[in-house]
């Protein structure tokens, strides 16, 4: 095993220890010990933080699932604005000094971080969602077919539309969003060539605040709703909150993301206008990778959910989608072609 027993531990009286992490963003820990061999799961967050009903409070869900199974402690870390990957590095080396394992970075954008404190740590494992560069032993790249959940997204937002048209709002330009578009536009034009798909990014950049702005999803949506646009598919973290919320002052229709946004609480008095959300399981994700450390067998180089695997679906909590027979059909038409591969999905 990794980490000491437990009942050693839980023999010794402990003082409280804070995380020292004052330069590299907030910390949450909990648990009930601070001895350094009790300590597993910890995760630092991608641009958005917790709370963004969203892709980090999916991983953060994973974190509660280890923690009340395995009964240790764990840490979760809020990023900092204008941070460097130097930022991002030293958090994690922090987190490993400390004795969390595993340490898991939320986000494309810990690639350099986690591939330089991987290094310094041999022996502990780390984790980043949404990023397969990383060859390492001791690295484990959580990534998933976003593009399969977002095709069956534009089956649905073809056959509920009746403007025929329809939007997709990316968070920010770059190739990991670019999978969200493209599966949902083939999704559309499979299902009905007629219907038009208006797409737009917010900023070029996440240091622009496209994941972190619902001003700025909000605007955008408004915008396609003006085209007639009356289905609105967002991929684009906390920003998505403002499509959402557009969508429901205009009594259209939104469909989320990552999570199931029907059930977020923060997302509530707009519910009724999310039809559905493409989902990709994050949460599931973090956890098995804590599992399979927890069980001296940890995952390492490229893990991918799918539609196959079910670490992508689309939500079936609003009744209005989930009780359309007609609709619900043609999606399960379409993902046992996904998963047959008789459809190939496009991912750019």
């Amino acid at each position: 095993m990794r980490r000491i027993s437990r009942i050693t531990v839980a023999g010794a009286a402990t003082a409280s220890l804070a995380l020292a992490l004052s330069a590299c963003g907030s910390t949450s820990t909990s648990g009930s010990s601070d001895s350094k061999g009790d300590k597993g799961l910890a995760i630092a967050y991608d641009v958005g933080g917790k709370g963004d009903q969203s892709f980090n409070d999916a991983a953060y869900a994973g974190l509660e699932q280890a923690k009340k199974e395995f009964g240790y402690k764990t840490a979760d870390v809020e990023p900092t604005e204008g941070e460097t990957d130097a930022d991002k590095e030293q958090r994690l080396v922090s987190l490993a000094k400390q004795g969390h394992n595993p340490v898991i970075g939320v986000g494309y954008a810990y690639a350099a971080a986690v591939k330089g404190a991987a290094e310094k740590f041999p022996d502990t494992t780390f984790g980043i969602v949404d990023d397969a560069t990383i060859n390492a032993k001791n690295v484990a790249d959580l990534v998933f077919s976003e593009e399969e959940a977002s095709y069956l997204a534009g089956v649905a937002a073809a056959k509920t539309s009746k403007s025929k048209v329809v939007g997709f709002v990316g968070g920010v330009d770059i190739p990991l969003i670019h999978k969200f578009q493209a599966g949902f536009a083939q999704g559309v034009k499979d299902t009905d060539p007629k219907v038009k798909v208006l797409s737009q990014y917010l900023t070029q950049t996440a240091e622009e605040g496209g994941f972190a702005s619902p001003d700025k999803g909000k605007t955008a949506a408004e915008g396609q709703i003006e085209k007639k646009a009356d289905v609105v598919y967002a991929a684009a973290g906390l920003s998505g909150q403002g499509v959402i919320e557009a969508a429901a002052a205009n009594k259209v229709w939104a469909i989320g993301v990552d999570s199931d946004q029907y059930q977020q609480e923060a997302l509530a008095k707009y519910k009724d206008s999310i039809l559905t959300s493409a989902m990709k399981d994050v949460a599931k994700a973090v956890y098995n990778l804590a599992k399979s450390v927890e069980d001296g067998k940890p995952e390492t180089g490229i893990v991918r959910g799918d539609l196959k695997t079910g670490e992508v679906s689309l939500s079936n909590s609003n009744p209005k989608f989930a009780d359309d027979a007609e609709l619900q059909a043609a999606i399960k038409t379409a993902k046992e072609k996904i998963i047959s591969g008789e459809i190939k999905v496009k991912s750019s």
